[in-house]
C-alpha cells in the first residue's frame, strides 16, 4: 500500500502538513534505495543466477520488497507535488482576492471620507470662517476628525458639540469647491453673547 493520507480534519496549516509528508517520503525512498545499495543491487539486478533459483549473495526477499515499495513511494511522491501546487495556486488566489477585497475596501473608505456632509449657507464677514477663507456654497468633507459617517441625515450636532471645545484653538477642515478639495484652518472665537462660533451658517448636505 502507497503512502496515505490519513481522512481526518483538515490541517489548519495545509502547505506545512503537505510539507512534512513530502519530506517523509523522500526520506523513506533514501532509506529503501540503501536497502538496494547494501545489496549491491538496482531495479536491473537480477534475483536469480543462471540456473533459475533465487541469488544467495543477496538478500532477494529484501531487494524485491525494497523495489515494490520504492514504486509505491514515488507514485505518492508525484501526488503530494501534485496537492502541493494545487494548494499553492488557492493560496495564491485567496491571496489575490483578499488583495482585491482590501483593495475595494480601500477605495470605498478613501470615497466615504471625501464625501461631503455639510454645505456653507452663508459668511459673516469678519468672522473666523471668514478669516480661515470658507466661503458660501463650500461643501464640508472633513471637519477636524468628524467626516460623513460621524453624523446622521439631518443632524451636524458634532459638528456644534466640537466647536463649543476649541475656542482659540485650530480645526483643519477639508472643503470641496468647484470640485476641487481643499484645506483650511479655522479658529473659533468667543462672540458677543458668550457663545463659540465660526461666523458662519452650516447646513446638513446630502448629494
Amino acid at each position: 500500500m502507497g503512502f496515505m493520507l490519513a481522512a481526518r480534519r483538515r490541517p489548519t496549516n495545509v502547505m506545512q502538513a503537505l510539507s512534512a509528508r513530502k519530506t517523509a517520503i523522500e526520506a523513506e525512498i533514501e532509506a529503501q534505495h540503501e536497502i538496494l545499495k547494501a545489496n549491491n543491487a538496482n531495479f536491473s539486478t537480477p534475483l536469480v543466477d543462471a540456473e533459475g533459483f533465487p541469488r544467495a549473495d543477496l538478500d532477494v526477499w529484501a531487494v524485491r520488497t525494497a523495489r515494490v515499495r520504492i514504486i509505491e513511494l514515488r507514485n505518492d511522491y508525484k501526488a503530494i507535488l501534485d496537492d502541493i501546487s494545487k494548494e499553492l495556486q488557492t493560496v495564491y488566489a485567496r491571496q489575490d482576492e483578499e488583495g482585491r477585497a482590501e483593495e475595494t475596501q480601500s477605495e470605498a473608505q478613501s470615497e466615504s471620507t471625501e464625501d461631503p456632509f455639510a454645505k456653507v449657507d452663508g459668511v459673516a464677514p469678519g468672522s473666523p470662517a471668514s478669516v480661515a477663507g470658507l466661503q458660501r456654497e463650500d461643501l464640508i468633507v472633513a471637519f477636524g476628525h468628524l467626516t460623513k459617517s460621524s453624523f446622521s441625515a439631518s443632524s451636524l450636532q458634532p459638528l456644534a458639540t466640537l466647536v463649543s471645545t476649541r475656542e482659540d484653538r485650530e480645526i483643519n477642515i477639508k472643503i470641496l469647491r468647484s470640485n476641487e478639495l481643499k484645506s483650511l484652518v479655522l479658529i473659533p472665537k468667543k462672540g458677543p453673547t458668550g457663545r463659540v462660533t465660526l461666523g458662519c451658517h452650516i447646513v446638513p448636505y446630502a448629494a
